[in-house]
């Protein structure tokens, strides 16, 4: 009941707040979603990712390790998510939206936070999760925006607005600085810090403007679709991560926190996408917010399970 209580309050409550905010200043200025989603992919996004990459001592072994995880997890998540895709006979819009609801997970302003909470503020696991968390900024830039244009853009096109995209320079020279040592002046390092600041508010203000501009008049087929989504994220998404680390060999703190980090609801970049791109962003919007609610059951019961 404490860890109930502790995610309700601590990661959940906050969450929904600030969704509310979002809601409530859509509803009363009619916001320009456009603008907001453009902020989110090309500063503040950019900027938490180099703070956090910079500022984390992630030694090597710890790197591989984790990488390999990430890359064996996602093709054991793709494979299901083909076998639904193929099943449900998806169309080229809403199947990239399924697999964006499902791939991409809230590793940062959930995860983080989570990850303190479950493994007592313990550095060798936040550095696990943040490692998590670069994957999950650098896919979704990358991987993600071909999944929302392939359907109807050229490779051509799509190729140059990936290549547009700030995470994907941010990354390395991120983490070679911090190899490196190399220090970064102050006027240039405290803006960062601000907009990396940014970057969770401005993300939940853009989801709950995105909600707000909705009717909220669910269609059978689509409540049937997100309930899919959220299956897959929440329940198949940590069983999958279990059966991967067990198979890896990997033991102990690394495979708790993988799991864990493995159990977060689906990621704001999968609205942000939706919104930027115009891609089934109803459903998008429908995926984060419930899954976010569910999670306060089923964040709970994994992490239950891993104290078992």
């Amino acid at each position: 009941m404490n860890i109930l209580l502790h995610i309700l309050m601590n990661n959940v409550l906050p969450l929904t707040v600030m969704i509310a905010v979002g809601m409530a200043m859509e509803k009363a200025f009619k916001m320009d979603i456009k603008t907001l989603s453009k902020l989110n992919f090309y500063v503040f996004s950019p900027a938490i990712m180099f703070n956090l990459l910079y500022r984390t001592d992630i030694p090597l072994k710890l790197f591989g390790q984790v990488m390999l995880f990430v890359l064996c997890f996602l093709a054991a998540q793709y494979a299901v998510l083909e076998a639904v895709v193929r099943i449900r006979q998806y169309d080229g819009g809403m199947r990239s939206a399924m697999r964006n609801s499902v791939l991409f997970y809230n590793s940062a302003n959930y995860g983080i936070p989570l990850n303190q909470l479950a493994f007592a503020g313990n550095p060798y696991t936040l550095s696990v999760q943040i490692l998590v968390m670069m994957t999950q900024s650098l896919i979704p830039n990358t991987y993600g925006v071909y999944n929302v244009n392939a359907h109807k853009a050229k490779w051509k096109d799509i190729r140059k607005v990936i290549l547009s995209m700030p995470v994907i320079y941010v990354i390395p020279v991120a983490l070679a600085l911090r190899y490196f040592e190399v220090s970064v002046p102050g006027p240039i390092e405290t803006p960062i810090g601000y907009l990396a600041d940014a970057f969770i508010g401005t993300a939940l203000l853009t989801l709950g403007v995105q909600l707000g501009g909705m009717k909220w008049r669910v269609s059978r087929s689509m409540a049937a679709d997100v309930g899919i989504s959220v299956f897959l994220r929440l329940v198949i998404g940590p069983a999958l991560a279990a059966l991967v680390v067990w198979a890896l060999g990997i033991h102990g703190m690394m495979a708790a926190a993988l799991i864990v980090s493995s159990a977060v609801p689906t990621s704001l970049s999968s609205v942000l996408l939706a919104v930027e791109f115009d891609n089934e962003s109803e459903f998008a919007s429908q995926t984060v917010f419930v899954s976010t609610v569910v999670s306060i059951v089923s964040v709970t019961t994994v992490i239950y399970l891993l104290h078992l």
